[in-house]
C-alpha cells in the first residue's frame, strides 16, 4: 500500500470535516447537502498539485478558464434547489470536472450533465467512472439549449452566469419543476425560477462570481 497515500487519505478527511464545520458555521443547514459533500471527495477532481487545497473554501482551475467552484457555493445552489422539494430529474449544466455532478448523483434520482468543452466532458467522464453512477448521462453539447430530448426537468442547475436566464431552460423546467442559475454580468447573484401552477416565480440571492455562459461547443 501506497503509505504517502493513506497520509495524503487522513490530511484530505480531516480537512473535509473543517470545510463541512466551516459551511455550517457559514449558513449551510440541509442535511442532504452535507452528507453529498462528506461522501464526495473534492480531492479526486482537481490535479495533482492542487489537491493539498481541495478542502480550502476557495474555487480552483481546472483548464480552458474554467475552475471548480467554491465549495460554499455550491452547497448554497445545491440548498437553494433542494429547498423544500425533492430534486427528481435533474439537469447540471456545465459540468466541468464532474464534482457537482457526483453531488448531484447523491441526492437525484436521474442526472443528466452537458459539457461544452470536449476536453472538460473527456475529464468529467474519466473522474466519474470509479463511482459507478448507473444513474448519470453525459452530453458534451451546448448547454444553453439544454436536452429537449430529456426534458421535461425537475430541477436544473446552471454552473456559469448569463446575462439572463436562457428561455430554453425554463421552457424545459416541468411544473413545480426549479432552476438556480447565476444571473448577470459585471454583477451577478443567484437566480431561483419556479415552474407553478400560477406561472413563472423568480427570486434573487445573495451575490455571486461565475464564469459566463457561452454557446456552442469547443
Amino acid at each position: 500500500m501506497n503509505h504517502a497515500a493513506v497520509r495524503f487519505d487522513a490530511i484530505s478527511s480531516r480537512a473535509l470535516d473543517r470545510l463541512l464545520d466551516k459551511l455550517r458555521h457559514e449558513g449551510i443547514r440541509d442535511e442532504r447537502v452535507l452528507e453529498a459533500m462528506q461522501r464526495v471527495p473534492r480531492h479526486h477532481f482537481v490535479e495533482e498539485g492542487l489537491q493539498l487545497r481541495a478542502y480550502d473554501d476557495i474555487a480552483l482551475p481546472i483548464g480552458f478558464q474554467q475552475t471548480i467552484s467554491q465549495p460554499y457555493v455550491v452547497a448554497r445552489m445545491l440548498e437553494l434547489l433542494l429547498a423544500g422539494r425533492e430534486p427528481g430529474r435533474t439537469l447540471e449544466v456545465g459540468v466541468g470536472c464532474g464534482y457537482q455532478t457526483a453531488l448531484l448523483a447523491q441526492l437525484a434520482p436521474e442526472v443528466y450533465g452537458i459539457e461544452r468543452i470536449r476536453a472538460l466532458f473527456d475529464l468529467a467522464r474519466e473522474n466519474l467512472r470509479p463511482f459507478r453512477f448507473a444513474h448519470v448521462r453525459l452530453k458534451h453539447g451546448d448547454g444553453m439549449l439544454g436536452l429537449p430530448e430529456v426534458a421535461p426537468f425537475d430541477s436544473i442547475i446552471v454552473a456559469a452566469a448569463a446575462p439572463v436566464v436562457p428561455p430554453a431552460l425554463v421552457e424545459q423546467l416541468s411544473l413545480g419543476g426549479r432552476l438556480v442559475m447565476p444571473v448577470g454580468d459585471a454583477v451577478q447573484s443567484l437566480r431561483v425560477v419556479d415552474r407553478t401552477s400560477s406561472g413563472i416565480v423568480l427570486s434573487e440571492h445573495e451575490p455571486v462570481r461565475f464564469v459566463p455562459l457561452l454557446g456552442g461547443v469547443g
